[in-house]
Parts: C-alpha cells; structure tokens; sequence
C-alpha cells in the first residue's frame, strides 16, 4: 500500500512510468501496479537496442502490463550516428540526450493534465544512484521525478516479478548485467564479448559504421586541408577510449581482447558460461550438489 506522504504527492496526478524492458523498469511497473496506482508505461526506443529486447517488450512485458507507449527521436541511433559523423562517447555522449531525454521532454511537454515521471532507478546499482532521492524535481521534464524502488534490492526485484509470473528479459538469463543499448558506448569488457557470442551480426554492422564513419570524417577533415593522420587522430571507432585504454581500438580488436583473460593478454579458452550465473540469479535453473551428480 502507499504511504500518506506518498499518496499526498500523487494527489490528483498521473504517473508517466519509464520501462526499457530491464529488470529494473518491469519491477517499477509492477510496484505501481500492486500500489494501485494508475499509470502509463512509455518506452524510449533509440533504434538501438537488442531484437531480443524489443521481442520481450512487445510480448510478455506487454502483455503483463498492457499497451506500452513507443517514443522515437527523428533520427534515431544508426541515421544520428550518421547525420552527425561521429559516433558518441564519454566526453561527448550525444545519444542519451537525444534519443531518450529529448523525446520523452516532447512528450510529456504535449501532456494536459498534472503528472509525474516514475523511474526504476535503485541505489545499490551505482554510487551516482546511491546519491539520488526518491523524488526530485526536474527542470527539463518540467515535473516530479519519483523513484519509489531506489532502496529495492536485486532479490526485491527478482521476488516481484514471481509475483507477478512475469519472466525476465531472456538477456538477463544469458548472463547480461544490463541491457539497453547493444552496445552502449560504455559497456564492459564481459557485455562486448557476450554480444559477439550472442549477436555476431550487431557486430558486423558496427564494423560497416566504423567504415562509414570514417569516410565521413575524412571527407569533413578534406576540406579544411587536413586529416585523421595530420592531425594525429586514431581512426573513429564505437568504442572511443578503447574501454578505458589509450587510443581508439576498432571493433575486431576490442572483441578480441574482450576474450582475454584479466590483463588482456592470455585468450580466456575455458571461461565460466555466463549463462549459468544469470540462471542461477533468477532461480531458473538447478545447479548440481557435486561434479558428478548429471
């Protein structure tokens, strides 16, 4: 049930609730709905995400929920990318402002009727979260952003869709720690490798905009009379600081090293499947008492 503090702050207001088809954004959904508590789902999609994610949002996520608002930017992730020649980064990272922030301002700023901005933001997740308060006011939004799960835990989140026989994004079960963006130009050395295992074709496609990019970036730097080279720039690569090394490395590379063990310079042959940890997480599969049981 909500809490009087809670229920006084709702008053007479809408929840706008923000899903991505992660874990997190399901276990919001579900709380309002066991508050209840009216709400409308809405989903930022960037054009960019898994076909795995995108099939389990428009399936059982839907299905639990209930129709499930679509927000798209003019230009979403492959037609940004190529509209600006440059590919997003930490120093410069485009894409969220873009294809999420900008698109959800628009909509909501169409809305004509008191509302607030759910978020399935939890503290244990990061230190940047952990700083976060459960409500908070945003200027760009122009409303109240709520993030009533900030103090939930990964098993609070996994008892909740129990609950609600609501199964996890597959990707979660193939041992991703995250989903959304596949990839995000900040991913780990662990989510790149278990795309190229998972999705060999998301990699061949960033391979073809690596190519592009680069063409565009030569043709721009032409026509000052300068160049990548002249101008001691490693070529453009998704990954732009190489996950955390010096230089730019192109997208075969970082797969090859995000098959190394720690240190990057051993090929990692016989590592644990990360499937496994992710069944195990979410109760959806047995381990065997000792290594000769079957």
């Amino acid at each position: 049930m909500a809490t009087a503090e809670q229920l006084a702050k709702l008053a007479g207001r809408h929840i706008i609730a923000s899903v991505s088809g992660g874990k997190d954004s399901a276990a919001l959904a579900l709380h309002l709905r066991e508050l209840d508590l009216a709400f409308t789902p809405v989903f930022m999609d960037t054009g960019w995400e898994s076909d795995v994610t995108y099939e389990y949002l428009r399936g059982p996520l839907t299905d639990c929920l209930g129709p499930i608002v679509e927000l798209k930017a003019e230009r979403q992730m492959l037609a940004l990318i190529r509209h600006k020649g440059m590919f997003s980064s930490k120093q410069r990272r485009y894409c969220t402002r873009s294809l999420k922030v900008e698109p959800m301002q628009a909509y909501l700023h169409t809305l004509d009727y008191d509302h607030v901005n759910a978020v399935g933001i939890r503290a244990e997740e990061s230190a940047a979260r952990a700083s976060m308060s459960e409500w908070e006011w945003s200027e760009g939004f122009d409303c109240d952003v709520w993030r009533p799960i900030l103090s939930w835990s990964f098993d609070d989140v996994v008892a909740i869709h129990k609950r609600h026989s609501l199964p996890p994004n597959p990707l979660y079960l193939a041992g991703a720690e995250r989903v959304g963006c596949w990839p995000c130009v900040m991913s780990r050395k662990a989510e790149v490798r278990m795309i190229a295992d998972l999705d060999p074709a998301r990699i061949d496609l960033i391979r073809t905009l690596e190519a592009e990019v680069k063409v565009i970036a030569d043709a721009r730097y032409a026509e000052r009379g300068e160049s990548l080279a002249s101008l001691g720039y490693d070529d453009p690569a998704w990954f732009q600081a190489a996950i955390g090394r010096k230089g730019m490395w192109p997208i075969d590379r970082v797969v090859e090293w995000s098959r190394t063990k720690r240190g990057g310079k051993e090929p990692e042959l016989f590592a644990a499947d990360p499937a496994d940890a992710g069944c195990m997480r979410w109760g959806m599969c047995d381990t065997p008492a000792s290594s000769d049981e079957p």
